[in-house]
């Protein structure tokens, strides 16, 4: 098991990055793909039309966001944390994923810095 950590600038606000992060309609709008989503914790989510699933652990509004994802049978979960802090008049978006299966880590890393926070900016940036 592999631990990831990084942070990446978003341009937009805090705000803005957590309702692209929370709302399904807004997660379809950067991602293309369907996406099912809550900010209610011990609701299950899945976004990339199933790619991405887990389960909701914690929510800070405009601040933070805990998820568990699931890789199948795992010894621990796999949590992901997403802290959001202002900077100047963009987002600061620290990123940490524990316990990803060492098969699956290249992916995961990829999809984060690619499909996931790639994309994310991109949305922004356009």
């Amino acid at each position: 098991m592999k631990d990831y950590k990084k942070h990446f600038e978003i341009p937009a606000l805090p705000e803005d990055v957590y309702r692209a992060l929370t709302n399904p309609a807004t997660i379809q709008l950067w991602t293309g793909e369907k996406a099912e989503m809550s900010t209610e914790p011990g609701s299950e989510f899945s976004l990339w039309d199933g790619s991405i699933a887990g389960l909701n652990l914690e929510f800070t509004e405009d601040k933070k966001i805990v998820q568990e994802w699931y890789f199948g049978e795992q010894e621990a979960p796999s949590i992901v944390t997403i802290i959001l802090h202002p900077h100047k008049k963009d987002t600061s978006a620290e990123l940490k994923h524990t316990n990803i299966p060492d098969e699956a880590y290249h992916d995961i890393v990829e999809g984060w810095n690619e499909a996931y926070f790639g994309a994310l900016i991109d949305f922004y940036q356009e």
